[in-house]
């Protein structure tokens, strides 16, 4: 990871329920317009930690759309920005992906380096479509055993992951999926891993 990346400098102090099981505080990281409508609402409802919150991030603050298939989805207001965000603010982090312009978000430096930081501090991560190039471009794959679609599946090796072809793949707490018709295991896997909290073995493989 490049020693610049500064999202998670200064730790936020955490809260925890009465149940002792800490806030599901989800963030969800979008290009800059286009990424699969991607919903766990129903899903993390049905976890572990209830009242959950969820934010979107993106690299500018200006409003993103998603897809619904092909055609304009939702717009979804952007609570902070990739450069300011802090990793310590968040319990897991959700890559969207399966839209036209998935791949807008790996070529911008300050999130690449923003989804380098959850890794190494052994935070929950899922990714699922076009989104996994980001995790590429940060040097995150090797090792890993991750899917995706087709599309990806030689990038993903030659950057040294341990691919296949299933629908949902876990690891440390990484979730991958490879279409939107995978969403439902998605979501109830990372919901699961956001619920376990820090996963060592995924801060010993960056």
């Amino acid at each position: 990871m490049d020693p610049s990346c500064s999202h998670g400098d200064q730790p936020a102090e955490r809260e925890e329920d009465v149940d002792g099981c800490q806030p599901d505080h989800q963030l969800e990281v979008r290009p800059e317009d286009g990424g699969c409508d991607v919903d766990c609402d129903e899903q993390r409802e049905n976890g572990q930690c209830d009242g959950s919150e969820r934010e979107e991030v993106a690299a500018k603050a200006e409003p993103v759309f998603a897809f619904d298939h092909q055609n304009k989805g939702r717009t979804f207001r952007v609570d902070e920005v990739t450069a300011s965000a802090n990793v310590h603010d968040y319990d897991g982090l959700v890559l969207t992906g399966g839209g036209p312009d998935t791949d807008s978000l790996y070529i911008v430096p300050d999130a690449v380096c923003f989804v380098a930081e959850f890794f190494s501090q052994g935070r929950p991560v899922g990714a699922i479509s076009g989104s996994l190039r980001t995790m590429i471009e940060a040097g995150l794959v090797r090792g890993r055993r991750m899917t995706s679609g087709p599309n990806l599946a030689d990038e993903l090796r030659n950057a040294g992951a341990d691919w296949s072809d299933e629908a949902v793949v876990v690891d440390q707490g990484l979730v991958t999926s490879r279409t939107r018709g995978d969403l439902p295991g998605f979501c109830d896997k990372i919901v699961v891993e956001i619920a376990e909290g820090v996963h060592t073995g995924q801060v010993a493989m960056t």
